[in-house]
């Protein structure tokens, strides 16, 4: 018969400073890709859960936070790919979303509301650069695609963006 062994306190009190540290940038990224703030909620549980299992894996080629996010995208990504995702009702309350600043004014409100509306390729590098700040090259590495397509994808939800902030259709040419 077996032991049971607890788990390593060294293990756990990092993961407790992970989740005390990237939390609520996490659930912000996630409550924005999956729309639903339940869903946003599971997907930063099993971020969590994934990166306290593959803890001793962690080579430190790049942040911990960047290692989280990508753990987080593809567990949002997962979970869009779902048969159960279809049943969401996808239109989350933007005063919901976790802030880490002061309240967001109406601007802000109409902007995060359009990025929501993105497709998930287009929507992605957009919270990486401009709200999680990181550059094309690290972005390129976090998604595995190509600086270049990085660009693009940024250039073209600047485009869309614009037009929807501007109007929508008639705008658009």
């Amino acid at each position: 018969m077996g032991t049971i062994q607890a788990p390593d306190q060294a293990r756990t009190a990092r993961l407790e400073s992970l989740v005390e540290q990237y939390e609520k940038d996490l659930l912000r990224i996630c409550c924005m890709y999956l729309r639903d703030w339940k869903a946003a909620e599971d997907a930063v549980q099993e971020t969590f859960l994934n990166a306290f299992r593959h803890l001793d894996t962690f080579r430190s080629d790049s942040s911990e936070k960047t290692w989280l996010i990508q753990i987080a995208l593809n567990q949002c990504r997962d979970m869009r790919r779902s048969a159960w995702y279809r049943y969401i009702d996808p239109r989350i309350d933007i005063d919901r979303l976790p802030l880490s600043s002061p309240p967001p004014s109406d601007d802000h409100l109409s902007l995060t509301a359009a990025i929501m509306q993105l497709k998930p390729k287009y929507m992605e590098v957009v919270l990486l650069y401009f709200y999680e700040g990181y550059r094309m090259k690290e972005i390129a590495s976090m998604l595995r695609i190509s600086e270049a397509a990085v660009s693009m994808r940024l250039n073209k939800a600047k485009q869309k963006l614009k037009a929807e902030l501007e109007g929508g259709e008639e705008h658009e040419k």
